[in-house]
């Protein structure tokens, strides 16, 4: 059973930076891509940031160069660091994995959400 635990998120003032975690455990074989995406009240899910195995990413062009991913391999974590937090970067940010439990079964796996409010 593969579980995605997150941490770090909370209230920050405009301007401010965050850094979240997210760490993957259970039984599995790989975890093809790691990622973060997040929702706003009244909005659709986004994607925020995604990392492949190999270290490609992608980021919402409206991130770009304010949000930051990294992956941890061995230790099966991908962080987001936030700078420059802006109030409409309020929301609940979920953390994504994209993990083979087998050789031939590919699943996608969320986290429980945690919330980010950048407020002041």
């Amino acid at each position: 059973q593969v579980q995605l635990v997150e941490s770090g998120g909370g209230l920050v003032q405009p301007g401010g930076s965050l850094r979240l975690s997210c760490a993957a455990s259970g039984r599995f074989f790989s975890i093809n891509a790691m990622g973060w995406y997040r929702q706003a009240p009244g909005k659709e899910r986004e994607l925020v940031a995604i990392i492949r195995s190999g270290g490609s990413t992608n980021y919402a062009d409206s991130l770009k160069g304010r949000f930051s991913i990294a992956r941890d391999n061995p230790k099966n974590t991908v962080y987001l660091q936030m700078n420059s937090l802006k109030p409409e970067d309020t929301a609940v940010y979920y953390c994504y994995a994209d993990i083979n439990i087998s050789w031939a079964s590919e699943f996608d796996y969320w986290g429980q959400g945690t919330q980010v409010t950048v407020s002041s």
